[in-house]
C-alpha cells in the first residue's frame, strides 16, 4: 500500500526502537581543544584526575558467533588503540569487552567494567544494547553508543552514529539558502523509511520551509512504477520545488528514481536530494536520474587518510564503522589532555566547541544527540562534486 498526505507536516511522534547500527560516522585524527563547558540542566559521570590513567571501557560486538560482527568488533577495538595512541599528553587505560550482539550480555559487560573501575564506557553499538546499557549504568557514568537512533539518547547515553537528522537538517537549511521553501517527501514504508521520513519532515519545520506532501512507497519495483506518476503529479499540484527521498534499502533508490524520472521528476525539472549517499556503492554514480540530485558526504580526504593509517598498521581495511570507536576514545582524549576533571561528565562531553573528526567536525548535544559538519555533495557527468563544503568547526570556536 502507498500513502500520499498533503499539507502541514504532522506532530512527530516517538518512534519505536531500531536494530541498525550507527551510519558511518566521525573519529579524530587530532582531537581540538575544548573551550570552557556549555552544557546546563542535570549532570552525570565521575569527575576525574587528569594527570592519572582515565579507565575507559569499549563495548564491541565480539563473541556473537558471527563472522562479520567478529571483523567490525575487531576493527573498533584496533581503531580505539590507534585513537590512544594518537592522545598526546593523555592517558588512557582503554579495556575491551565482547558484548556480543545481546543486549543482556552488552548490560553484564557494562557492569563488570564499572565494577572494575571504568569511568565512562564507549559503546554497544546497536539501540536496543545501547539503550538497556545507559539503563543499567544510569547514575554511575555516561555512555557513548555507536548508534544512530537519537530516539534513544538521553540522560547519560549519547549517541556516536550519524543521524538521519543531521543529513536532513543539512540539505534543507542548504536547499532554503538556494531559494527552495516547499518539499515533497518520499520514503519507504519499512520502519527506517518512516523514521528517514520523519527526519526529514522535522528538518522542513526546523528551516520554516513548507511541506507540502509526504509519500510512502514499498520496496517492490511495480509498486514504485505505479506510485510515480502520482507523486509527480501532486509535486506540480502543490508547486514543490525540491523533492527529498530517503532511498534506505540498497536497490530502492535507483528504482524509485528512475521512476520518477520517467514520470517527468529529476533534477532538471525540480531538485532531486536524498538522505542516503549517492555515489555508494561507485555504481550508482554513473545513473543518469542522480545527476544533478544533492546528498550530504563526510570528509572523504580525512576518511581515506584514517584508512591509510589502519591498513599500515593492521594489514587490512578497517570496517566502516570503526571510526565510531575512535571518535569516541580520541574525544575524551581531548578532555582529558585539556587537563578537565570533567573530561567524562555530561558537561565536559558536551562543551560546545566539539571535536575534530576524520569525517568532519561533531559535537554531542545535551539531549544525547549529535551535530555532525557535513558536504553538500552532487553527481556530474558521474563524478562526484562537493558543492558546499563542510564548516570546520561549531559557532567560531577553533578545532
Amino acid at each position: 500500500m502507498s500513502s500520499i498526505t498533503l499539507g502541514r507536516p504532522a506532530d512527530l511522534l516517538r518512534r519505536p526502537l531500531m536494530r541498525i547500527a550507527a551510519l558511518v560516522s566521525a573519529a579524530a585524527l587530532a582531537a581540538c581543544q575544548p573551550v570552557e563547558p556549555t552544557a546546563t540542566g542535570a549532570q552525570t559521570g565521575p569527575l576525574i584526575d587528569p594527570s592519572q590513567p582515565v579507565q575507559v571501557a569499549l563495548l564491541v560486538p565480539a563473541d556473537s558467533g558471527d563472522a562479520n560482527y567478529d571483523y567490525m568488533a575487531r576493527s573498533m577495538a584496533n581503531a580505539a588503540r590507534m585513537a590512544v595512541a594518537d592522545a598526546q599528553g593523555a592517558r588512557i587505560d582503554l579495556r575491551v569487552y565482547n558484548s556480543g550482539d545481546d543486549a543482556a550480555q552488552a548490560v553484564a559487560m557494562a557492569n563488570k567494567a564499572v565494577a572494575e573501575g571504568a569511568k565512562v564506557i564507549v559503546g554497544p553499538l546497536h539501540a536496543e544494547s545501547a539503550n538497556a546499557v545507559g539503563n543499567a549504568v544510569r547514575g554511575r557514568v555516561n555512555v557513548l553508543s555507536f548508534s544512530n537512533n537519537a530516539d534513544i539518547a538521553g540522560g547519560n547515553l549519547f549517541v556516536l552514529g550519524n543521524t538521519f537528522g543531521n543529513t536532513a537538517d543539512r540539505l534543507v537549511s542548504y536547499g532554503v539558502r538556494q531559494g527552495l521553501r516547499r518539499f515533497l517527501i518520499v520514503h519507504e514504508n519499512d520502519v527506517a523509511g518512516q523514521i528517514g521520513g520523519a527526519a526529514i519532515e522535522g528538518a522542513i519545520a526546523r528551516n520554516r520551509a513548507t511541506m507540502v506532501g509526504k509519500t510512502a512507497h514499498s520496496m517492490t519495483r511495480a509498486q514504485m512504477d505505479s506510485i510515480a506518476p502520482t507523486i509527480a503529479q501532486a509535486a506540480a499540484a502543490n508547486q514543490a520545488q525540491a523533492v527529498f527521498l530517503t532511498g534506505n534499502q540498497q536497490s530502492v533508490l535507483p528504482e524509485i528514481t528512475a521512476a520518477l524520472a520517467n514520470a517527468g521528476l529529476n533534477s532538471s525539472a525540480i531538485q532531486m536530494m536524498g538522505l542516503t549517499r549517492w555515489d555508494i556503492p561507485a555504481s550508482r554514480m554513473s545513473l543518469p536520474q542522480l545527476q544533478n540530485g544533492w546528498f550530504a558526504i563526510p570528509d572523504t580526504a580525512r576518511m581515506a587518510e584514517f584508512n591509510a593509517r589502519y591498513r599500515a598498521a593492521y594489514g587490512e581495511n578497517p570496517h566502516d564503522f570503526a571510526t565510531l570507536a575512535y571518535d569516541g576514545v580520541s574525544a575524551i582524549a581531548a578532555n582529558v589532555r585539556a587537563g578537565r576533571k570533567n573530561a567524562v561528565t555530561t558537561a565536559g562531553l558536551t562543551q560546545g566547541a566539539g571535536f575534530a573528526g576524520i569525517q568532519g567536525a561533531f559535537r554531542l548535544r545535551p539531549d544525547g544527540s549529535n551535530q555532525r559538519q557535513l558536504s553538500v555533495a552532487t553527481l556530474q557527468g558521474g563524478r562526484l562534486v562537493v558543492i558546499d563544503p563542510a564548516r570546520r568547526s561549531f559557532g567560531g570556536f577553533g578545532l
